[in-house]
This record gives C-alpha cells, sequence and structure tokens, in this order.
C-alpha cells in the first residue's frame, strides 16, 4: 500500500497483520477526489486508523495536524513507523479505546475540521452497528468545528437511513461491499452540489 498523493506520495506504508481492514487504493482516492481542497490546513481525526492510512493522506495532501486513533497496540506501533517513514509532521497517534479517547478529546476541548471513521463491519446478526453508532450519537458531532466534515465507511446498505438527524448527506457512495458518507454537522453550512465521486 502507498500513499497517493501530496509531499508523501508514492511512499509505501505499512499495514498491521490483523486486526485491521485497510481502505484500498481505489476507495482512498475517491474520498480524496471528493474532499479536494477541503484537507489542506484541517485538523484532522482518523478513528479505528489501522494503518494510518486516511490521516497519513491527508497530512500528505496538506493538512495542518492528524490525531490517529486505534486500539490495538501492533496497529498504533505500525501507523507511528508510518510517520517516521513518511516524514509527515503534525501525526499523533493515540493507543485507545475509540469510545474513551471521543470522550477525552471532548474534555480536552478539541474540535476537528475532518473526521475519518472506518470502523469494524459487522460480522454476525447481532452485532453492533459501530458506524450506525457514531453517526447517530452526540460525539463526533461535539468534536467537529462550524463547517466540518465527517467521512465514514460501512457495509450499512445504500439507501438505509439515506438521512440522519442533525447531519446533511453530501454524497453516498458504494465500492463494492464499502459504503462512502460524507456528512456535514446539519446548520453549519449549506450543502453542496450533489455530483459523482
Amino acid at each position: 500500500m502507498r500513499l497517493i498523493a501530496g509531499s508523501a506520495g508514492g511512499i509505501p506504508i505499512k499495514v498491521p497483520k490483523a486486526e485491521t481492514r485497510p481502505t484500498t487504493d481505489r476507495t482512498r482516492q475517491a474520498v480524496f477526489s471528493m474532499l479536494g481542497d477541503i484537507v489542506i490546513g484541517a485538523r484532522v481525526l482518523d478513528l479505528y486508523a489501522g494503518s494510518g492510512a486516511l490521516g497519513l493522506e491527508a497530512l500528505s495532501r496538506g493538512a495542518a495536524s492528524a490525531v490517529f486513533v486505534e486500539q490495538h497496540r501492533e496497529a498504533a506501533a505500525v501507523i507511528r513507523e508510518n510517520l517516521s517513514k513518511t516524514r509527515l509532521q503534525g501525526g499523533e497517534v493515540r493507543q485507545a479505546d475509540v469510545a474513551r479517547a471521543l470522550q477525552s478529546l471532548a474534555g480536552m476541548g478539541a474540535r476537528f475540521d475532518l473526521i475519518f471513521a472506518d470502523p469494524p463491519y459487522t460480522q454476525r446478526p447481532g452485532d453492533a452497528d459501530l458506524a450506525a453508532e457514531l453517526i447517530e450519537g452526540d460525539e463526533v458531532r461535539a468534536l467537529l468545528s462550524a463547517g466540518g466534515n465527517f467521512v465514514v465507511e460501512s457495509r450499512m446498505t445504500k439507501g438505509a437511513a439515506a438521512s440522519w438527524s442533525g447531519w446533511l448527506v453530501e454524497r453516498d457512495r458504494e465500492y463494492g461491499s464499502t459504503r462512502i458518507l460524507w456528512l456535514t454537522k446539519q446548520g453549519d453550512v449549506e450543502s453542496i452540489e450533489s455530483g459523482s465521486l
């Protein structure tokens, strides 16, 4: 896996051996093509960061900073290795459960312009849908700055819950079994004109 563009474009990054599901290059390219200049100067939060590919890509493309939240020790170590290898500045790795990290960041008064989340997909009936919980809860919205953006990957069927209270759906696309939702806080900004990725 390599970073696609920016100051560290083309540099290969390490992927943890287990416990993660890296975002494919095709999906990552689509996400960043969609976001465009929004990334430049943004304060980024990368939840369920895995290899850190999304946050690293953002830093490479001009984000001001990125906080990576990853619960698993090996994956957190890999993100630190990737930051060192790419020589990207402004990265901070927090090895923590996402729910606790969100609480801690909110308690510190942290605010982010762009939040990524790529939680584990549900595997069996009865498993918690972590993507839906993040969208429906208040924690992510509370951490977003005015006009902030939330990009979440999930296996939710497209069209299911096509709108959520408090969010504007800017994009809703599927790539294979992955659904990409780009959301903004309702009332912060006017919804941008719909378009394809």
